[in-house]
């Protein structure tokens, strides 16, 4: 629907073909489909994938980072030295640029991948590797037991995996690039237990309440 606005907005003030842009309505966001692995099951699937995709999806998982943000990473992009990687607004789904700071797990992955290719971070015989759903990925899938689940889901992971970690609401938005902490609460339930010490604030103000209740009697 989105697409559908612009185009019309576009014939309308742009390129003339029309007097006056339509409204169209959005469809109401209702939260989007989360799909993550688990430990055990994204070991399963990295043992099954190809050596190129296996250290795609480990950096994915390790990064957050979209797809296409993966494929045609370039390593002027890239400083080893301070751990950080930069995208583009040009490159980034929500139009902003986005700053990524690097974990261990995908510094290893960018040092067994230097000196392979000149520009480009991820090759597959000396070329840059532009398609993730392959017959190979999908039968990787199959292998490992895996059912329902698509490359953009090593994103879910990757914001599932933090959340039970206990990584808070703004951080992980800015570690995953989102654009509004809404899009980031889609993740609030998978770790309840995340609260629990914000919740536990309250037992020393309440024993008191206890205690001076118990005396009056």
């Amino acid at each position: 629907m989105a697409l559908v606005r612009a185009i019309l907005r576009k014939a309308c003030n742009e390129w003339e073909w029309i007097d006056r842009a339509p409204k169209v309505g959005m469809l109401r966001d209702k939260g989007g489909r989360i799909r993550s692995l688990s430990r055990d099951e994204f070991t399963r699937l990295l043992a099954e994938l190809p050596q190129h995709l296996a250290e795609m999806a480990r950096f994915s998982v390790a990064t957050g980072l979209r797809q296409a943000n993966v494929t045609r990473l370039q390593w002027r992009q890239i400083s080893l030295q301070r751990r950080h990687l930069w995208v583009g607004a040009d490159q980034h789904k929500n139009g902003s640029a986005h700053s990524v700071p690097l974990n261990q797990s995908a510094m290893d992955v960018l040092t067994r991948r230097l000196g392979d290719h000149q520009t480009y971070v991820f090759t597959y015989e000396g070329k840059p590797v532009v398609q993730v759903n392959t017959k190979a990925w999908r039968n990787a899938l199959q292998r490992a037991g895996i059912e329902d689940f698509r490359w953009h889901d090593l994103r879910h992971t990757f914001a599932t995996w933090h959340r039970e970690a206990g990584t808070p609401t703004h951080e992980l938005q800015r570690l995953g690039g989102w654009k509004t902490q809404s899009m980031v609460e889609r993740y609030a339930h998978v770790a309840p237990e995340g609260l629990q010490l914000a919740a536990s604030r309250l037992d020393s103000y309440l024993a008191i309440h206890d205690r001076l209740s118990s005396c009056g009697a």
